[in-house]
């Protein structure tokens, strides 16, 4: 355990659920499982959230609620996490004590729509997903066309951060409806996407075939001094076999044809950028993503493209936060394999581990092969579930169930202590 700390001070973070007190008896703090010196406990709660259920600061506060319970005195500190997918915004937000901003953009098919996106605490960054302005979620299934679909309305987003005077931008990019390599964002950013006649592109991966000059003169200039970070957990690359369209084109609603008109259509695309802005984005690892808005964002503002835990790693300061901790607590909806490859639990996981401080994940359920997060310093894994129901009624119980999770492992370190 660490060794006795002096009283706690205020950390002045609105997230932060601290608590300073401290037992005036040695056997109160054992009993109530803290250190065995009389120190309280220092915990950091550190989720993703549980999609459909609960933000990732609602199940960060419910297990704090839990573990109050069982030792009021431990001290907390609540940091919503996220890995650059649904929900980056809300969790950035929250550990920061930033704000929720809003904006009327274009949709994937040109429609307007509100969009949201977090201006975060520092007074410095932005953070946008995507996904909230061009979308998969945003297009009716029988509506869905990646050869007229548009990332303008994440250019205007963009833009919109820049007014607010923010320049460092954090763009999530997963769960897009497009497949026009960033050119929608890009024109709404000031670039000229012209044809043979001069004439500005139209919107989509199919007006791509007619593009002739990229012109970049009239690139908004608040980019130059800008510092664009893009959250991307794919190493697809533009173009090829493992490509933007070859891969995540389908989903999009593309048929094999359109999928051969995208691919082409990208790879006339790569080649115009390496001419007329000299970079080279056709082979970059992620720059596939979202339908190429990777390379778009490499190409037109200089991206730097980052795995999205790391990223907000950094922004809420995780590394500084589990110094001195005793225990780290994570936790998603469900674990599998796929948790391992680098998202939320596996991440935390990895801070923790540098500091030498023991991670347990609570989880909604998990699967037959999600014992590999414990090569990935998750030294438990315990499901919040405590009897048989639905997938419904636990998305519908999340705050009960992770309180009383919290409870419970509180009482568990607590037995463990009185066998050592």
């Amino acid at each position: 355990m660490r060794p006795e700390r002096s009283q706690a001070v205020d950390t002045g973070r609105p997230d932060a659920l601290c608590y300073s007190d401290r037992c005036d008896r040695q056997e109160e703090t054992q009993a109530a499982g803290h250190c065995t010196n009389g120190s309280p406990m220092k915990i950091i709660i550190a989720p993703d959230s549980f999609k459909g259920s609960l933000t990732a600061r609602q199940v960060a506060e419910a297990v704090a609620r839990g573990i109050r319970r069982f030792d009021p005195t431990a001290e907390l500190d609540c940091v919503p996490m996220a890995d650059g997918g649904e929900g980056t915004v809300q969790s950035l937000v929250d550990a920061t004590g930033g704000e929720l901003a809003y904006a009327e953009v274009s949709g994937p098919l040109g429609e307007p729509v509100r969009a949201a996106y977090g201006l975060l605490g520092d007074g410095e960054t932005a953070v946008i997903e995507m996904a909230a302005a061009s979308g998969l979620p945003l297009v009716p299934e029988e509506r869905r066309n990646p050869l007229l679909t548009s990332t303008r309305g994440t250019g205007e987003l963009m833009r919109a951060a820049l007014d607010r005077g923010r320049r460092r931008l954090i763009i999530g990019i997963g769960g897009s409806a497009t497949n026009d390599g960033g050119a929608g964002m890009a024109a709404a950013l000031g670039a000229r996407l012209l044809d043979a006649a001069g004439r500005p592109l139209g919107p989509g991966g199919g007006a791509l075939a007619h593009l002739d000059r990229i012109d970049v003169s009239e690139l908004d200039p608040r980019l130059a001094s800008a510092t664009v970070i893009v959250a991307c957990d794919v190493d697809n690359p533009l173009t090829g076999a493992r490509g933007a369209s070859a891969v995540y084109g389908p989903q999009k609603g593309a048929t094999p044809a359109m999928v051969a008109e995208l691919a082409r259509n990208l790879a006339h695309y790569a080649e115009l950028i390496r001419r007329d802005l000299g970079r080279d984005v056709a082979k970059l690892p992620g720059a596939g993503a979202a339908g190429g808005l990777g390379a778009g964002l490499l190409a037109f503002t200089g991206a730097e493209l980052r795995r999205g835990v790391e990223i907000v790693i950094d922004a809420v300061g995780l590394r500084q936060r589990v110094r001195g901790a005793d225990l780290v607590i994570t936790g998603e909806g469900r674990t599998d394999g796929q948790t391992a490859s680098g998202k939320t639990p596996v991440g935390v996981a990895r801070v923790a581990q540098e500091a030498g401080v023991p991670v347990v994940a609570l989880v909604g359920s998990y699967s037959p092969d999600a014992g590999a997060v414990h090569a990935h310093g998750i030294d438990a894994l315990l499901s919040i579930l405590h009897e048989p129901m639905t997938v419904a009624e636990a998305m519908a119980r999340g705050t009960e169930l992770l309180e009383r999770a919290g409870e419970e492992l509180m009482r568990l370190l607590a037995v463990g202590r009185r066998l050592g």
